[in-house]
Protein backbone atom coordinates (compact mmCIF):
# COMPACT_ATOMS: atom_id res chain seq x y z
CA UNK A 1 0.00 0.00 0.00
CA UNK A 2 2.53 2.21 -1.02
CA UNK A 3 -0.40 5.03 -1.14
CA UNK A 4 -1.80 4.84 1.62
CA UNK A 5 -3.26 8.07 3.05
CA UNK A 6 -2.59 9.67 -0.67
CA UNK A 7 -5.58 11.13 -2.72
CA UNK A 8 -4.79 10.93 -6.45
CA UNK A 9 -6.86 12.98 -9.44
CA UNK A 10 -7.39 10.99 -12.36
CA UNK A 11 -8.50 13.47 -15.88
CA UNK A 12 -10.11 11.19 -18.24
CA UNK A 13 -10.55 8.56 -15.59
CA UNK A 14 -13.89 6.79 -16.86
CA UNK A 15 -12.09 4.28 -19.64
CA UNK A 16 -9.20 2.85 -21.03
CA UNK A 17 -5.96 4.28 -19.56
CA UNK A 18 -6.97 6.38 -17.40
CA UNK A 19 -9.45 4.00 -16.01
CA UNK A 20 -6.04 1.74 -15.50
CA UNK A 21 -4.43 4.23 -13.63
CA UNK A 22 -7.84 5.05 -11.56
CA UNK A 23 -7.59 1.32 -10.74
CA UNK A 24 -3.92 1.07 -9.95
CA UNK A 25 -3.66 3.77 -7.78
CA UNK A 26 -6.82 2.60 -5.77
CA UNK A 27 -4.97 -0.44 -5.36
CA UNK A 28 -1.99 0.80 -4.51
CA UNK A 29 -3.76 2.40 -1.57
CA UNK A 30 -4.86 6.35 -2.74
CA UNK A 31 -8.44 7.43 -2.36
CA UNK A 32 -8.86 8.44 -6.26
CA UNK A 33 -11.00 11.20 -7.86
CA UNK A 34 -12.47 10.05 -10.57
CA UNK A 35 -12.78 13.08 -13.47
CA UNK A 36 -14.48 12.77 -17.15
CA UNK A 37 -16.32 14.49 -19.45
CA UNK A 38 -18.64 11.31 -19.33
CA UNK A 39 -18.25 9.10 -16.40
CA UNK A 40 -20.19 6.22 -18.45
CA UNK A 41 -17.71 6.54 -21.09
CA UNK A 42 -16.65 2.98 -20.78
CA UNK A 43 -20.03 2.17 -22.52
CA UNK A 44 -19.24 3.68 -25.61
CA UNK A 45 -16.47 0.89 -26.79
CA UNK A 46 -17.98 -1.90 -24.72
CA UNK A 47 -15.52 -1.73 -22.12
CA UNK A 48 -16.16 -4.27 -18.97
CA UNK A 49 -16.20 -2.91 -15.70
CA UNK A 50 -16.64 -5.36 -12.79
CA UNK A 51 -19.18 -2.90 -10.76
CA UNK A 52 -21.58 -0.51 -11.96
CA UNK A 53 -19.10 2.41 -12.36
CA UNK A 54 -15.52 3.05 -12.34
CA UNK A 55 -16.26 4.78 -8.59
CA UNK A 56 -17.95 1.46 -7.69
CA UNK A 57 -14.89 -0.33 -9.07
CA UNK A 58 -12.20 1.78 -6.47
CA UNK A 59 -14.83 1.21 -3.54
CA UNK A 60 -14.65 -2.39 -4.06
CA UNK A 61 -10.99 -2.29 -3.92
CA UNK A 62 -11.41 -0.37 -0.15
CA UNK A 63 -11.08 3.27 -1.36
CA UNK A 64 -12.42 6.12 -1.35
CA UNK A 65 -13.94 7.30 -4.67
CA UNK A 66 -15.43 10.96 -5.99
CA UNK A 67 -16.52 10.91 -10.00
CA UNK A 68 -16.44 14.50 -10.99
CA UNK A 69 -18.03 14.91 -14.97
CA UNK A 70 -16.15 17.88 -16.05
CA UNK A 71 -15.01 19.75 -18.89
CA UNK A 72 -10.80 20.36 -18.21
CA UNK A 73 -10.72 22.73 -21.12
CA UNK A 74 -12.70 25.35 -18.70
CA UNK A 75 -10.51 27.02 -16.47
CA UNK A 76 -13.23 27.69 -13.91
CA UNK A 77 -14.83 24.02 -14.06
CA UNK A 78 -11.19 22.77 -13.56
CA UNK A 79 -11.05 25.36 -10.44
CA UNK A 80 -14.05 24.02 -9.02
CA UNK A 81 -13.21 20.44 -9.75
CA UNK A 82 -10.10 21.03 -7.61
CA UNK A 83 -11.93 22.67 -4.92
CA UNK A 84 -14.06 20.17 -4.82
CA UNK A 85 -11.89 16.89 -4.64
CA UNK A 86 -10.23 18.98 -1.15
CA UNK A 87 -13.65 19.90 0.31
CA UNK A 88 -14.33 16.22 0.14
CA UNK A 89 -10.65 14.47 0.76
CA UNK A 90 -8.89 17.49 2.58
CA UNK A 91 -5.87 17.15 -0.14
CA UNK A 92 -4.44 16.41 -3.65
CA UNK A 93 -1.16 14.41 -2.96
CA UNK A 94 -1.40 12.94 -6.82
CA UNK A 95 -2.24 14.12 -10.12
CA UNK A 96 -2.72 12.19 -13.22
CA UNK A 97 -3.58 14.19 -16.63
CA UNK A 98 -5.04 11.55 -18.69
CA UNK A 99 -7.78 13.29 -20.63
CA UNK A 100 -7.25 13.94 -24.77
CA UNK A 101 -6.76 11.94 -27.66
CA UNK A 102 -6.52 12.79 -31.27
CA UNK A 103 -10.53 12.20 -31.64
CA UNK A 104 -12.80 13.37 -34.55
CA UNK A 105 -9.73 13.46 -36.88
CA UNK A 106 -11.16 15.47 -40.57
CA UNK A 107 -9.82 13.46 -43.75
CA UNK A 108 -7.13 16.42 -44.10
CA UNK A 109 -5.62 17.60 -40.94
CA UNK A 110 -1.69 17.51 -42.17
CA UNK A 111 0.42 20.43 -40.83
CA UNK A 112 -0.38 22.00 -44.21
CA UNK A 113 -4.18 21.76 -44.64
CA UNK A 114 -5.53 21.19 -40.75
CA UNK A 115 -8.80 22.66 -40.08
CA UNK A 116 -8.45 25.32 -37.74
CA UNK A 117 -11.60 24.76 -35.54
CA UNK A 118 -10.45 21.29 -35.18
CA UNK A 119 -6.41 22.14 -34.99
CA UNK A 120 -7.96 24.32 -31.74
CA UNK A 121 -10.28 21.23 -30.35
CA UNK A 122 -7.18 18.97 -30.18
CA UNK A 123 -4.88 21.49 -28.37
CA UNK A 124 -7.28 22.19 -26.11
CA UNK A 125 -8.23 18.66 -25.01
CA UNK A 126 -4.68 18.00 -25.19
CA UNK A 127 -2.64 20.49 -23.90
CA UNK A 128 -4.77 23.41 -22.34
CA UNK A 129 -6.57 20.99 -20.19
CA UNK A 130 -3.38 19.82 -18.90
CA UNK A 131 -2.01 23.38 -18.33
CA UNK A 132 -5.18 24.17 -16.53
CA UNK A 133 -5.29 21.14 -14.24
CA UNK A 134 -1.40 21.63 -13.18
CA UNK A 135 -2.12 24.99 -12.29
CA UNK A 136 -5.19 24.07 -10.26
CA UNK A 137 -3.43 21.64 -8.31
CA UNK A 138 -0.47 23.39 -7.79
CA UNK A 139 -1.95 25.60 -5.90
CA UNK A 140 -3.06 23.10 -3.15
CA UNK A 141 0.41 21.09 -3.42
CA UNK A 142 2.94 24.12 -2.96
CA UNK A 143 0.61 24.56 0.24
CA UNK A 144 1.31 21.24 1.08
CA UNK A 145 4.84 21.46 -0.08
CA UNK A 146 4.58 17.67 -1.85
CA UNK A 147 3.33 16.55 -4.80
CA UNK A 148 3.67 14.43 -7.47
CA UNK A 149 2.15 15.51 -11.25
CA UNK A 150 2.08 12.60 -14.38
CA UNK A 151 0.80 14.53 -17.44
CA UNK A 152 0.41 11.45 -20.42
CA UNK A 153 1.83 12.77 -23.76
CA UNK A 154 2.36 10.45 -26.75
CA UNK A 155 5.07 8.92 -29.12
CA UNK A 156 3.38 11.69 -31.32
CA UNK A 157 4.70 14.15 -29.56
CA UNK A 158 8.41 12.46 -29.82
CA UNK A 159 8.94 12.20 -33.50
CA UNK A 160 7.16 13.78 -36.79
CA UNK A 161 5.99 10.37 -38.20
CA UNK A 162 7.89 11.27 -41.26
CA UNK A 163 4.96 12.97 -42.71
CA UNK A 164 2.79 15.92 -41.57
CA UNK A 165 -0.39 14.03 -40.80
CA UNK A 166 -2.36 14.29 -37.47
CA UNK A 167 -0.38 17.39 -36.90
CA UNK A 168 -2.70 19.57 -34.07
CA UNK A 169 -2.19 16.00 -31.47
CA UNK A 170 1.78 15.87 -32.44
CA UNK A 171 1.80 19.74 -31.62
CA UNK A 172 -0.02 19.32 -28.77
CA UNK A 173 1.52 16.02 -27.19
CA UNK A 174 4.88 17.70 -28.05
CA UNK A 175 3.67 20.70 -25.89
CA UNK A 176 2.86 18.27 -23.11
CA UNK A 177 6.09 17.51 -23.51
CA UNK A 178 7.72 20.59 -22.60
CA UNK A 179 5.00 22.25 -20.19
CA UNK A 180 6.53 19.19 -18.14
CA UNK A 181 9.74 20.44 -17.93
CA UNK A 182 8.68 24.26 -17.62
CA UNK A 183 6.77 23.16 -15.03
CA UNK A 184 9.25 20.60 -12.89
CA UNK A 185 11.60 23.42 -12.73
CA UNK A 186 8.94 25.83 -11.28
CA UNK A 187 7.93 23.58 -8.60
CA UNK A 188 11.14 21.64 -7.84
CA UNK A 189 11.78 23.63 -5.20
CA UNK A 190 8.50 23.48 -3.73
CA UNK A 191 9.18 19.35 -3.56
CA UNK A 192 6.64 18.67 -6.32
CA UNK A 193 7.23 16.10 -8.72
CA UNK A 194 6.24 16.89 -12.61
CA UNK A 195 6.72 14.15 -14.98
CA UNK A 196 5.04 12.72 -17.88
CA UNK A 197 4.64 9.19 -19.85
CA UNK A 198 4.69 8.60 -23.60
CA UNK A 199 2.39 5.55 -24.74
CA UNK A 200 2.95 3.72 -27.77
CA UNK A 201 0.67 1.45 -29.01
CA UNK A 202 -1.23 0.64 -26.73
CA UNK A 203 -4.50 -1.97 -26.36
CA UNK A 204 -7.05 0.95 -24.78
CA UNK A 205 -10.42 0.24 -25.55
CA UNK A 206 -10.92 3.20 -28.00
CA UNK A 207 -7.87 1.85 -29.90
CA UNK A 208 -9.17 -1.77 -30.12
CA UNK A 209 -12.53 -0.33 -31.46
CA UNK A 210 -10.59 1.55 -33.80
CA UNK A 211 -9.08 -1.53 -34.95
CA UNK A 212 -5.23 -1.69 -33.85
CA UNK A 213 -5.69 -5.46 -32.46
CA UNK A 214 -6.86 -6.65 -35.82
CA UNK A 215 -3.88 -9.37 -38.00
CA UNK A 216 -3.28 -6.57 -40.49
CA UNK A 217 -2.54 -3.65 -38.04
CA UNK A 218 -0.75 -5.97 -35.57
CA UNK A 219 1.59 -7.42 -38.04
CA UNK A 220 2.51 -4.34 -39.44
CA UNK A 221 3.25 -2.45 -35.70
CA UNK A 222 5.05 -5.26 -34.40
CA UNK A 223 7.90 -4.91 -37.01
CA UNK A 224 9.21 -2.12 -35.67
CA UNK A 225 8.68 -3.36 -31.56
CA UNK A 226 11.66 -4.83 -30.52
CA UNK A 227 9.68 -6.46 -27.51
CA UNK A 228 7.59 -8.14 -30.11
CA UNK A 229 3.98 -7.29 -28.53
CA UNK A 230 1.90 -4.39 -28.61
CA UNK A 231 1.08 -2.60 -24.95
CA UNK A 232 -2.10 -2.97 -22.39
CA UNK A 233 -2.82 -0.72 -20.45
CA UNK A 234 -1.52 -1.76 -17.15
CA UNK A 235 1.96 -1.39 -19.01
CA UNK A 236 1.12 2.22 -18.60
CA UNK A 237 -0.06 2.10 -14.95
CA UNK A 238 2.97 0.81 -14.04
CA UNK A 239 5.17 3.70 -15.02
CA UNK A 240 2.89 5.94 -13.28
CA UNK A 241 2.81 3.55 -10.04
CA UNK A 242 7.05 4.81 -10.37
CA UNK A 243 6.38 8.38 -10.55
CA UNK A 244 3.80 8.65 -8.33
CA UNK A 245 5.63 6.64 -5.19
CA UNK A 246 8.68 7.07 -3.70
CA UNK A 247 10.47 5.37 -6.38
CA UNK A 248 11.18 8.25 -8.24
CA UNK A 249 11.83 10.62 -5.53
CA UNK A 250 15.33 12.38 -7.53
CA UNK A 251 13.33 11.97 -11.03
CA UNK A 252 11.57 15.09 -12.20
CA UNK A 253 11.14 17.23 -15.39
CA UNK A 254 11.28 14.05 -17.81
CA UNK A 255 9.76 12.04 -20.29
CA UNK A 256 9.37 8.50 -20.44
CA UNK A 257 8.50 6.51 -23.44
CA UNK A 258 6.00 3.83 -22.76
CA UNK A 259 6.53 2.02 -26.29
CA UNK A 260 8.02 -1.67 -25.79
CA UNK A 261 11.13 0.13 -27.71
CA UNK A 262 9.19 2.07 -30.49
CA UNK A 263 10.99 4.86 -29.88
CA UNK A 264 14.99 3.71 -29.82
CA UNK A 265 16.68 6.75 -28.34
Amino acid sequence: MKLANKVALVTGGARGLGRAYVLHLAKLGADVVINDVDLNAAQEYGEDLSAESVMAEVEALGQRALGIQADVTDKATVEAMFQQAVDKFGQVDILVNNAGGMLYPPPNHTAATAPADHYRYIVDINLTGTIFCCQAAAVYMQKARQGKIVNVASQAGLWSGRNGGGMAYKVAKAGVIHYTRVLAAELGPHNIHVNCIAPGFVLSSRAVAAGRNSPEIRERLLQDIPLGRLGVPEDCARVVEFLVTDLSDYVTGQCIPVCGGYIAF
